[in-house]
């Protein structure tokens, strides 16, 4: 059973009587879904449905725990804050600074099964605090090769909608419990089916280097490279022009080395075999 420590990570305690009412307002998740011991997938979005804050979150006694990079956590209740105006709500910061990650069929007492895992049949579960010895490069192999992203765990992403990062596919991104910041843009996308832009799974036979790399396709830049351990990694590329270069027989390139990309098996999606120069 793998257990490791995840450190640079902040809590926030969301409790009062408007708690669910504010939150199912302005997030992108349909919290009506969001059963006990559960940790879902969210964003909180710009007017324009670009990716402002990445979290996971679970229910509470009291309200709701949200789960983000220790990085965010302030600007974020910053940011929540706006949008209370006069709702009976409290934001608050718990002083716990790590998360315990554990996979296993065994939901641990306290611990929450991330949504995330779950979509790609892997029981994985959360809790607040130090309790894993192994190392994170586990967990980080355990993502890349699953496809998944969220929760702010990969720093700063960049210009993203939440079609970009599979939150239409993982639960994090809603389109049936009604308005929210950015929803009309993201519906749109939804409607329209114009997301090109993917999470992909990268493998390669040497350590992928550092974040930020530009994934090419015959010698024309298609994506980003947003996180790597060892030889495996994540990327947000445009899977037209992906899939058009590999009808074509030409290799996705990493720099001057070739790199393999998968998308994850539980999207549902397939390379198409031509680019699509009007989607996004």
């Amino acid at each position: 059973m793998p257990a490791v420590t995840s450190d640079d990570r902040s809590f926030i305690s969301v409790s009062g009587e408007d708690a669910e009412a504010l939150l199912q307002g302005i997030i992108t998740t349909d919290l009506d879904l969001v059963a006990a011991d559960e940790a879902w997938p969210g964003a909180l979005l710009t007017p324009q449905g670009k990716i402002l804050f990445e979290f996971l979150i679970g229910r509470t006694d009291s309200g709701f725990l949200l789960e983000t990079a220790a990085a965010d956590a302030d600007g974020f209740i910053k940011r929540l804050t706006l949008y209370r105006l006069r709702a009976s709500v409290t934001f608050e910061k718990q002083e716990t600074s790590q998360v315990s990650l554990i996979w296993d069929e065994t939901l641990p007492e306290g611990g929450l099964r991330d949504q995330r895992f779950a979509r790609a049949g892997i029981a994985l579960t959360r809790m607040r605090g130090h309790g894993g010895s192994d190392a994170i490069s586990l967990y980080r192999g355990l993502r890349f090769a699953n496809g998944i992203s969220g929760g702010g765990e990969d720093g700063h992403l960049g210009d993203y909608f939440p079609h970009d990062l599979m939150m239409d596919r993982n639960g994090g991104l809603s389109f049936k419990k009604g308005c929210y910041i950015g929803q009309e843009v993201v519906s749109r996308m939804q409607h329209r089916s114009t997301a090109r832009r993917r999470l992909v799974s990268m493998t390669a036979d040497y350590a992928l280097g550092d974040a930020g790399a530009p994934v090419l396709a015959g010698g024309k830049e298609i994506g980003t490279m947003i996180a790597a351990e060892g030889n495996k990694g994540l990327a947000v590329v445009r899977i037209d022009k992906a899939g058009a270069a590999l009808a074509g027989g030409m290799p996705m390139m990493l720099g001057e080395q070739t790199v393999a990309l998968t998308l994850p098996a539980w999207s549902g999606l397939d390379f198409p075999a031509e680019a699509d120069e009007a989607a996004s």
